[in-house]
């Protein structure tokens, strides 16, 4: 399986690369900063240097040629700014989900966040506001093409070491969950029909995260 992550720097992007590495598995993390790609090789994948903010479709869509899965984790990061939340969080998602079309990458598997579909109720200009607004236009940019999608929604992330046991479903309410526990779900995604056309939140729980895949 070769799989495309964009966002590959980010930490739930690495923990997924060095979750998926090895046993015929090939992952590209796609980055903008060269002087990632160490650490992107140190997690068993390989380094495409790309800037989602100034590329184009096509120079996408050459990385993406080949891939059985396309996961947008990207984001522009706390501090970037209010612009770069939509020109990551939205615009990014978009020209990476072009790409895929255009390569004919059908599976696809967007995180998002808890709270974007609560965005269009929210009306102050707070940044984590137009967070939850790019992350809510990508997600229905997302829903509206003909690829086998899966959104998924994480709580507020910790680096608490993953206990391998979740909630995951389409609505769970507000938590917590550790970023080893969110790539430990995506990483079974990418081979989880079920959840093809689906919006998913994720939380802590008691359920293991493969028993949780399974009763999708």
């Amino acid at each position: 399986m070769r799989v495309v992550i964009a966002g590959g720097h980010g930490q739930i992007a690495l923990r997924l690369t060095k979750l998926l590495s090895g046993d015929d598995h090939e992952v590209v993390g796609l980055v903008r900063n060269p002087d990632h790609e160490a650490d992107i090789a140190a997690a068993g994948g390989q380094a495409a240097v790309l800037d989602l903010e100034q590329a184009d479709t096509s120079a996408v869509a050459k990385v993406l040629a080949g891939a059985d899965v396309a996961v947008f984790s990207a984001g522009a990061g706390p501090g970037s700014g209010n612009a770069r939340k939509d020109t990551v969080d939205r615009g990014a998602a978009v020209l990476f989900a072009d790409a895929a079309e255009q390569a004919g990458v059908r599976r696809h598997l967007q995180v998002s966040s808890m709270g974007a579909d609560r965005a269009d109720s929210l009306t102050d200009d707070e940044t984590f506001t137009i967070y939850l607004k790019a992350k809510w236009a990508a997600e229905q940019d997302l829903r509206s093409r003909d690829l086998d999608w899966t959104i998924l929604r994480p709580g507020s992330l910790t680096n608490d070491p993953g206990t391998g046991k979740v909630y995951l479903a389409d609505k769970t309410g507000n938590g917590r969950v550790s970023r080893d526990d969110v790539a430990l779900v995506l990483a079974g995604l990418c081979d989880t029909p079920a959840s093809i056309g689906r919006t998913l939140e994720l939380i802590a729980g008691d359920t293991p995260v493969n028993e949780a895949l399974e009763s999708l």
